[in-house]
C-alpha cells in the first residue's frame, strides 16, 4: 500500500494523477485524503465551477462519468469526489471503461469505504495503471499508539507512552475519534507540549490512575490493594469502565503472557515484535512472567472465560457486574 504521506506529497508537487480510488476499512484515511484533494487541489476562484461532491447513493456510474468527461471551465483541471461510493459497489466495474483512457484534465476521487474491488479485475488494473489505487486498512490496536504519536509529532507536539496508551484503551481504534481528542489537546497546548497523563485525565476526562491499562499492570505485578482500588472504582463508574473492555483486555495480556512463556529468545526487541508491543512494556511481561506460570496463565484465560459467560447470565445466579469482576480479580491473583 503507498503511505497517504507520499500521495499528498506528490499532489503538493503537482504530481497529479487522473483518478484516486481510496478504498478498504479504515475510513479514517480515506476523509483525509479526500478532504486534503477538496481543500487544496483547486485555486478558490476555480472552485465555483470546476469543483463538484457527489455521493453514491444519488447517482449513477454513468452520471459520474458524462461529469468526468466534461472539459474544466476557464482553469487548468476539475475535481469531481464521489463520497460513500460504496454504494455503487453493484455497478462500480462499469468505471472499468473511463479508468482505461481518463480525462488528463479531470481529477477523480472515489471513496468507497468498508469494501474493496478485486485487484485482479480490469478496473483495479487500469486504476492502477492510470491513477492511484489507495487500500485504507485498519489499524491493529498495537499499532494505534505509534499513529498517534507519528501524528503528534508530524504537528509538533509529543506523548508519553502511557498517555498514548491510555487513549488507545479509551477510544480503541477508532481514529476519527481519536484525531478529534488530539485536536482539542493542540488547541489548547502551547506548540512542542509533551501530552502526559495528566493533561489527559484533566482534558479528556480518562483517569490516569483507575483504568484497564493500569489494572493490567497491577495484575501483572500482583498488587492486590491497587487492583482492588481499581476494580472499586470500575463498579462505581460502570458505564465509563465496561466490563466487555476489561474482560477484553485482560484476556489479550494472558494470552500474550502464554507466548511469552513460550519464547525461547526473550530479548526485549524479539518480546516487542512477536507480543505486538511497544519495547517500553516488556518489562511488564518480564515481571508478570515471573507472578503467573505458565499453568497459572492458562487458569487465568480460563477464568476470564468464565467471568465473560457470567456477565451474559450464564450460572451468575443474577450477580452484578462489579462483583462478577471483583470476584474474578480475587481467584485471579490468590
Amino acid at each position: 500500500m503507498t503511505d497517504i504521506s507520499q500521495i499528498i506529497n506528490a499532489i503538493k508537487s503537482n504530481q497529479v494523477k487522473p483518478i484516486y480510488f481510496l478504498m478498504g476499512d479504515e475510513p479514517y484515511f480515506i476523509d483525509q485524503l479526500a478532504n486534503f484533494l477538496e481543500n487544496n487541489l483547486l485555486p478558490e476562484v476555480d472552485k465555483g465551477f470546476n469543483q463538484m461532491v457527489l455521493y453514491g447513493r444519488d447517482v449513477s456510474i454513468d452520471e459520474i462519468i458524462s461529469n468526468a468527461k466534461r472539459f474544466p471551465m476557464m482553469a487548468e483541471r476539475q475535481l469531481i469526489i464521489v463520497k460513500e461510493a460504496q454504494e455503487l459497489s453493484k455497478t462500480i466495474d462499469k468505471l472499468e471503461s473511463y479508468a482505461a483512457n481518463p480525462l488528463e484534465s479531470t481529477v477523480l476521487v472515489i471513496c468507497y469505504k468498508y469494501k474493496t474491488i478485486d485487484k485482479r479485475k480490469a478496473l483495479a488494473k487500469n486504476i492502477i495503471k492510470n491513477g492511484e489505487l489507495f487500500v485504507s486498512d485498519k489499524l491493529y490496536e498495537n499499532k494505534v499508539a505509534d499513529w498517534i504519536k507519528r501524528e503528534l509529532s508530524n504537528k509538533h507536539f509529543h506523548i508519553d507512552a502511557k498517555a498514548a496508551n491510555m487513549l488507545v484503551e479509551f477510544l480503541g481504534t477508532d481514529l476519527s475519534k481519536i484525531n478529534n481528542e488530539l485536536e482539542k489537546l493542540r488547541i489548547i497546548l502551547p506548540s512542542g507540549s509533551t501530552i502526559t497523563p495528566d493533561v489527559i485525565e484533566k482534558n479528556i476526562g480518562i483517569s490516569k490512575d483507575f483504568n484497564n491499562f493500569e489494572l493490567k499492570k497491577a495484575i501483572g505485578e500482583k498488587n492486590v490493594f491497587k487492583a482492588n482500588q481499581i476494580v472499586n472504582y470500575f463498579a462505581q463508574n460502570s458505564k465509563s469502565n465496561p466490563m466487555v473492555v476489561t474482560f477484553g483486555i485482560l484476556n489479550s495480556f494472558f494470552t500474550q503472557l502464554l507466548i511469552y512463556h513460550g519464547l525461547q529468545d526473550k530479548n526485549q526487541q524479539v518480546v516487542a515484535k512477536v507480543l505486538r508491543i511497544n519495547p517500553y512494556f516488556v518489562s511488564e511481561y518480564q515481571v508478570a512472567a515471573k507472578n503467573y506460570p505458565m499453568r497459572k496463565v492458562s487458569e487465568c484465560i480460563a477464568l476470564l472465560r468464565d467471568a465473560d459467560l457470567k456477565s451474559k447470565g450464564v450460572g451468575a445466579n443474577s450477580l452484578a457486574e462489579g462483583d462478577i469482576l471483583k470476584e474474578l480479580i480475587y481467584k485471579i491473583m490468590n
